[in-house]
């Protein structure tokens, strides 16, 4: 079983060059299953319902975001009736929505996708690690799914890395989002759990994190405040990571990072890897 993780989409543009390749990459990959974030999709700042069903036509299969995920209202009543858009299980105070859940694909593998928030210079969320204590209670590799993915959304590589040798050996993989650059420090942990800090964004890389770099530019320079900042959309890139499932355990047999497009120097894998 192969699983395709992509990072943070930004802005429309990130959608369009997503729906052009995406269908090729399952194809040549032996793609099984999708999971993409996005919740800066919408000009940067969270996601609409009608992004999201253009995620899933798209090829998408889960969609994970994270601390941008409450900045379009109209999202609200749609996550509560929709599953395969999660939300941070950990954000305090926040019922709606789906934090993980157990997927299943059309050749009946279950797959268990969980969506959480650091917390080190994030948002207020419940403590990370107790958090996935009691996710972790319920769900087993091989027992009752065939893999566990993470999306672990934040700022300090430090909590991230120390969650994942946490996990290790009990989950497939754990890939962090949020920072919007990838890190090269992919690999599969001793006990078998795939990791990489951050996967990076699918967005225009001549920017800042994804946005103009002139507005951000004149942001620092004057009192730096919160402002939106428009999604930078001349270059595409498309960040992600491939997973190949050992079938008998449930952990990682391969992990291979993916950069397509403009800007940064593509890393596309070898597909027999992916057989």
């Amino acid at each position: 079983m192969n699983i395709l993780f992509l990072g943070d989409l930004v802005g429309k543009n990130s959608f369009y060059f997503l729906k052009k390749n995406l269908r090729n990459i399952c194809t040549k990959y032996n793609i099984n299953f999708v999971i993409a974030n996005a919740e800066n999709v919408a000009e940067g700042y969270g996601i609409t319902p009608k992004i999201s069903e253009n995620l899933f036509k798209a090829g998408v299969n889960v969609i994970s975001t994270g601390n941008h995920i409450w900045d379009k209202n109209e999202i609200i009543p749609y996550i509560a009736k929709n599953n395969n858009l999660l939300k941070p299980n950990n954000l305090t105070n926040q019922s709606v929505g789906q934090g993980f859940f157990l997927f299943e694909t059309k050749k009946n593998k279950k797959i268990l996708v969980i969506n959480l928030l650091c917390n080190l210079f994030m948002r207020k969320s419940d403590n990370l690690f107790e958090s996935i204590k009691n996710i972790m209670k319920n769900f087993k590799l091989k027992k009752n799914c065939d893999a566990i993915i993470i999306d672990i959304h934040g700022e300090a590589a430090s909590e991230k890395q120390a969650f994942a040798n946490y996990l290790d050996g009990k989950v497939t993989a754990i890939i962090g989002t949020h920072t919007h650059v990838p890190t090269s420090d992919l690999r599969i942990l001793p006990n078998g759990t795939a990791y990489q800090t951050d996967a990076g964004m699918c967005g225009d890389y001549d920017s800042v994190i994804g946005g103009e770099k002139n507005e951000w530019i004149e942001n620092f320079l004057k009192k730096p405040g919160y402002k939106k900042i428009k999604p930078a959309c001349t270059n595409h890139t498309m960040c992600g990571v491939i997973i190949k499932v050992f079938e008998d355990t449930g952990l990682s047999s391969v992990a291979k990072q993916l950069i397509l497009g403009d800007i940064l120097e593509n890393k596309i894998p070898n597909e027999k890897l992916f057989l």
